[in-house]
């Protein structure tokens, strides 16, 4: 796998889950939203947690959009599940959060299906229209 691609992948996953571990630590911040009052989910996008998580979401996408221009949805997604691991090791970490045995078994397991999708091809080969049979139309006029 080339460096590029590399470097992707990791945007994708160190983006993505830093992201969100930024927006839980904001809206912490922020306490409940509810119904009665929504307009107070507002008041967010003044909180700096909440500002750079949704940069690093920004970032997520732009690598996210990156590798769908060069790679199969079927290879980029599973991909982008990588970002699991480093939303549990965060949130561990950095918000405090109880992450079971069970939970850091399902990551586990997220990582080795990872691991099965990363060793196929990341882009289907496609016949060109020079291979394909020639359509009935054409058949007609020849």
């Amino acid at each position: 796998m080339k460096l590029k691609k590399i470097f992707i992948y990791l945007a994708i996953a160190c983006c993505n889950g830093t992201g969100d571990v930024l927006l839980k630590r904001g809206m912490d911040d922020l306490g409940p939203i509810h119904l009665a009052n929504w307009t107070h989910i507002f008041s967010a996008f003044t909180n700096p947690w909440i500002i750079v998580g949704i940069a690093c979401l920004a970032c997520f996408f732009y690598a996210y959009l990156t590798a769908l221009s060069w790679a199969d949805l079927t290879y980029v997604l599973p991909a982008t599940a990588l970002g699991y691991v480093v939303t549990a090791f965060l949130s561990r970490v950095f918000l405090h959060e109880a992450v079971s045995p069970w939970r850091w078994a399902g990551v586990l397991l997220i990582t080795c299906g990872v691991g099965l999708v990363a060793r196929g091809p990341s882009l289907t080969e496609r016949r060109t229209a020079d291979h394909l049979p020639a359509t009935k139309e054409q058949h007609e006029l020849a």
